[in-house]
């Protein structure tokens, strides 16, 4: 019951940082194909079609989380901090790096597909990112393409 009660306040606030996107923020200029409009309104589509599915989904009989459960959850929070701060000075690429081969060693990957997983990660990324869609994306040290 408590996930229903969680996923109905948070709809609420999901329906209001929609109405916001779509009725509120509004930029003067765009600068890549999909305008700095588009991400919250995806992010907002999104939060919603996710929070409705977690209404109607089947009640769970617990939520029963050991030490490493929370350990790993707490390790992912801060690789997700982390890898907001080396965003912008380390660029996509190695900060993609960096995040993706610490996830997977995280989910239990040994360190060569973890690496593997972390150069693919970076690399691909960058290359439908700035290649194919044609996002600014920050270089760091390499040169832009």
């Amino acid at each position: 019951m408590l996930d229903r009660i969680f996923a109905v306040v948070l709809l609420a606030i999901a329906l209001a940082y929609g109405f916001i996107a779509f009725t509120i923020i509004q930029a003067p200029f765009q600068y890549d194909p999909l305008g700095p409009e588009s991400w919250p309104r995806i992010l907002a589509v999104a939060a919603v079609l996710c929070l409705i599915v977690l209404l109607w989904r089947p009640e769970v009989a617990g939520f029963d989380a050991t030490r490493s459960t929370w350990l790993k959850l707490g390790a992912a929070l801060v690789l997700l901090f982390g890898y907001a701060e080396l965003y912008e000075p380390f660029g996509f690429v190695i900060a993609t790096f960096l995040f993706s081969a610490l996830a997977a060693r995280l989910l239990g990957a040994d360190w060569k597909r973890s690496g593997a997983f972390g150069v693919a990660a970076g690399i691909a990324g960058y290359l439908v990112c700035a290649g194919l869609l044609d996002l600014n994306l920050p270089p760091g040290p390499f040169p832009r393409i």
